[in-house]
Order: C-alpha cells, then sequence, then structure tokens
C-alpha cells in the first residue's frame, strides 16, 4: 500500500500532467526536475538525442541532486498547489 505522500504525489503528477500546455516552460521544467528526482533519484542518465531542450531538463534535474525522493514529492505537490489551482 502506497504511503499517504505517494498517493498525494500520484494525484499531483496526474493534475499537473493536464496542465502542460497551459504553463510556462520554466515552471514546466521545475515540474520535470522534482519528478525526476522523486522516482530516479541521483540516477543521472543521458539521452542518445540529447538536444537544447533535453540540455535544459538534464540541468534542472542535476541541480536538485542530493536531494531525497521525498523531499522531491513534497516540492512537486507544492509546485501543483502554486501553478494548478
Amino acid at each position: 500500500m502506497d504511503s499517504k505522500l505517494d498517493q498525494d504525489f500520484k494525484k499531483a503528477f496526474s493534475i499537473a500532467s493536464k496542465m502542460e500546455d497551459k504553463l510556462p516552460q520554466d515552471i514546466m521544467l521545475q515540474f520535470y526536475a522534482y519528478y525526476k528526482q522523486a522516482t530516479a533519484g541521483d540516477n543521472f542518465s543521458f539521452n542518445a538525442n540529447f538536444d537544447v531542450r533535453n540540455a535544459f531538463k538534464f540541468n534542472a534535474w542535476m541541480q536538485l541532486k542530493g536531494i531525497s525522493s521525498e523531499e522531491a514529492k513534497i516540492k512537486y505537490i507544492e509546485l501543483v498547489n502554486t501553478y494548478c489551482k
């Protein structure tokens, strides 16, 4: 059974996914970075198709190096509460 945090994170992800075309790119980068840190942690991986867009996404994720999955989930939920109401 998922923890309350995991349930809240999944709900927040569902809400944020519907907002993808409605939010500024810098905010979407924050969503991406916190999601990746929450789900993959510091296990950074390069994409073979490393274009400018992916470079920005990767950089945003790397800036969160060292924060825990739980903290990243909390920050992701906070972003949803701030930008997706």
